[in-house]
């Protein structure tokens, strides 16, 4: 079986690319989908339709369109990550991750030790809360292999 893993979440840094090569390096049977991570592209994915005057609007369009691709790969995935940044809030993160509850989809969030208190309630539905992205390896490796 080959498993389908979402990686939601903050874009700033190579939490994502960490992963895959650890999965890789164990030589798990993944495939790996993702939002867009280019923050402008995301930003814009709408315009397409016609840019609105008005930036709540823009948003808006650009939410939607964007929502197809991640309701979609959400709705297919096996299990979700769910990161969260220490910069920025991430409030699509934490949608993402009521979604995947609301389908009954696992996921792991990723995050440290100094966001717990902010987003218990987003960890109290994970199946686990990791601090690194050698811990999701960990845990992929254990559900995918059991060893």
């Amino acid at each position: 079986m080959i498993w389908t893993v979402y990686l939601s979440g903050e874009i700033h840094t190579n939490w994502r690319e960490q992963i895959q090569e650890g999965a890789e390096a164990a030589n798990l049977p993944v495939e790996f989908l993702a939002p867009v991570t280019d923050h402008d592209a995301s930003d814009a994915a709408g315009d397409v339709l016609g840019k609105p005057d008005v930036p709540f609007w823009r948003d808006h369009q650009s939410s939607k369109v964007n929502s197809i691709r991640t309701k979609t790969m959400i709705e297919q995935c096996d299990l979700a990550v769910i990161r969260f940044g220490d910069k920025y809030k991430q409030w699509n993160a934490a949608f993402d991750a009521g979604y995947c509850a609301a389908l009954g989809t696992p996921y792991i969030t990723l995050h440290s030790e100094d966001i717990v208190h902010p987003l218990k309630e987003v960890d109290a539905a994970a199946m686990a809360w990791a601090q690194t992205p050698d811990q999701v390896v960990e845990v992929l490796k254990y559900v995918i292999t059991a060893r």
